[in-house]
């Protein structure tokens, strides 16, 4: 039996597929949270096999949780934005499935079951984007600096938090727009992303 948990903040959505997986045989759905940020302590008490978990949550991304539990167990992500980024952060943080919400439930349970096992399974055109995106241009600090100011912060405050002075904020923040062909910080912070870079 693979024990199985689900992580995603649509309860509707959440319910419906440990519905659809509990009729699949060998899978068993053994807890379900619907927030990025108790993944880590549900699979600490739950001890599943294979994580599910949605990439937007409240309180901590799904790439975010993964990179946290991927020790621990298998993990699938389950997403209906198909940034070509995610897939790339995804591969990065020790996923080993990755594929959109609007697949069949049959195609989930046959992710699971061949992350499981030791494969992988990707959704063939979330790949073929990502090939097709690239890599992202960003370093690290210009990625940094842009998810600060998207949440709106101002330049003191990500001066602060990335303890660098608030000149060289504002070239990593200029260097991204330039990097992204982007008029201004917000088009950049979209762009970014659309892309799955941030």
């Amino acid at each position: 039996m693979i024990r199985v948990l689900l992580a995603d903040d649509e309860h509707l959505i959440r319910g419906a597929i440990a519905a659809l997986l509990d009729l699949e045989d060998g899978i068993e759905v053994i807890a379900q949270v619907g927030r990025g940020d108790e993944v880590v302590a549900a699979v600490a008490e739950h001890r599943p096999d294979v994580a599910v978990l949605d990439i937007e949550m409240p309180g901590m991304d799904g790439l975010s949780a993964a990179e946290r539990i991927s020790s621990q167990c298998k993990i699938v992500i389950l997403t209906s934005l198909g940034r070509p980024g995610y897939l790339r952060r995804a591969m990065a943080a020790g996923v080993s499935g990755f594929l959109g919400k609007d697949a069949p439930a049959e195609e989930l349970a046959t992710a699971i079951r061949k992350v499981q096992a030791g494969g992988r399974y990707l959704d063939a055109e979330l790949a073929a984007a990502a090939m097709a995106a690239g890599d992202s241009p960003l370093t690290e600090r210009e990625r940094d600096a842009l998810r600060l100011a998207g949440d709106g912060a101002p330049i003191s405050r990500i001066a602060g938090e990335l303890h660098l002075t608030e000149g060289t904020v504002r070239n990593y923040l200029s260097s991204a727009m330039t990097k992204l062909n982007a008029q201004n910080r917000l088009e950049a912070i979209r762009t970014a992303q659309r892309m799955g870079w941030l």
